[in-house]
């Protein structure tokens, strides 16, 4: 399984404008809904948010997977933002969060949910490639670096 299996161009916000948690991840799920790959925001910013309640998906070292499963997809769909301030997420280290990769499954297929968490949690373990992805000015330049890292 590779990120780029479920994140494409139109999902990627180099930029993210959001000051905390809630507006990150609505920001991140009308991104969504913009490039035409959801419709239910309001049903899927709720999914996301009541995972929240059952723990921070902040995982650490400025990264946060915030994910949920529905019926209203097929597929699993990513959206990858980068906020370059920083975003109090309850993180487990408790530092700001600066890369958030949402991630929605459907519900049938638990499996390829639980595939695609770990491929993102392995992604970002690598430090250089998560300060390349922080560093990062254009799209471009984000798909080039997971696409290198695809490839292993």
């Amino acid at each position: 399984m590779k990120i780029m299996d479920f994140l494409s161009q139109d999902t990627i916000i180099v930029d993210l404008k959001a000051t905390d948690k809630k507006l990150a991840i609505i920001e991140l799920v009308d991104t969504l809904e913009i490039a035409k790959k959801i419709k239910k925001t309001d049903e899927i910013i709720n999914i996301i948010l009541e995972r929240e309640k059952l723990g921070s998906t902040g995982i650490g070292q400025g990264v946060a997977i915030p994910h949920g499963k529905t019926d209203v997809i097929e597929e699993q769909i990513g959206v990858l933002g980068i906020s370059r301030k920083g975003i109090e997420f309850n993180s487990l280290d408790g530092e700001l969060v600066h890369i958030i990769f949402l991630l929605i499954g459907p519900l049938e297929v638990a499996g390829q949910h639980l595939k695609a968490l770990s491929r993102i949690s392995r992604l970002f373990k690598d430090k250089f490639l998560r300060q390349g992805i922080k560093d990062a000015k254009t799209i471009e330049e984000v798909i080039k670096i997971i696409q290198q890292e695809d490839a292993y």
